[in-house]
């Protein structure tokens, strides 16, 4: 094992070809190699070494590209329309909250990751959102996370020690070894200027909702989630 040096290996990654003996060492090699344990079906081969194998693993890698961009072609999700009808319809419908929702012109990259979206039947908005950690220099999206859920809950899977995911847990380990007295939630005030940067303080027991009443949007809420005694220059408004 290229991981432990301990046991026998049992298992190659199709990624960086990597022994491992266990599920915990493959887990582990992914975390410290940054590795998704995807075989690259890109990967150059020598016309010396290229075989049959590598001539049907094209052809199939080629068949799923085909059947990708056929699927995304109906997908109805992916056709919503952009019009400044239905993002006027959304700005409406924030303004009911008391929520300052903001666009940028077609073409903008939070513009195209935006997945926001009201559902008229529920009469509720379903939110994109980021979070972001800045000391693990992590960051998560989130899509359509409905807006009655409250931050605690959002965030159990990221840094809850029992609920988180193990190599996300691993990952964010300054975060589920702090006491959660001492996590904070912030939100960026937006149209400040660039040398006097402040944050919304958000209330973790409370729903994304009510944390995003009376304050500005630009097309997604980010949330950085930071440790009281490492924040360093994140001010905090009123404080």
């Amino acid at each position: 094992c290229e991981t432990c040096d301990e046991e026998e290996a049992k298992y190659r990654c199709p990624r960086c070809m990597k022994y491992s003996c266990s599920l915990l060492c493959v887990k582990k090699h992914k975390l410290t190699l940054n590795c998704n344990g995807i075989r690259d079906k890109t990967a150059f081969v020598s016309v010396n070494e290229f075989t049959d194998l590598n001539l049907l693993s094209d052809y199939r890698f080629l068949e799923d590209v085909g059947r990708t961009a056929d699927a995304a072609a109906r997908d109805v999700s992916v056709h919503r329309p952009t019009t400044n009808k239905f993002i006027n319809y959304l700005r409406n419908r924030a303004r009911r909250h008391n929520i300052n929702l903001k666009t940028l012109p077609i073409g903008f990259t939070k513009r195209k990751e935006n997945s926001t979206m009201f559902n008229k039947k529920e009469q509720k908005f379903y939110w994109h959102l980021k979070l972001v950690f800045p000391h693990s220099h992590a960051e998560y999206t989130l899509k359509r996370v409905p807006e009655d859920r409250t931050l605690t809950d959002i965030l159990k899977p990221y840094i809850d020690p029992v609920e988180s995911d193990p190599v996300v847990c691993q990952r964010l380990k300054i975060y589920t070894m702090s006491p959660h007295s001492d996590v904070q939630i912030l939100m960026k005030i937006e149209n400040r200027r660039q040398n006097s940067t402040r944050y919304h303080e958000l209330d973790a027991n409370r729903s994304l909702l009510d944390n995003l009443k009376d304050k500005v949007i630009i097309e997604y809420p980010t949330l950085f989630v930071v440790l009281k005694t490492l924040k360093k220059d994140m001010v905090v408004l009123g404080q």
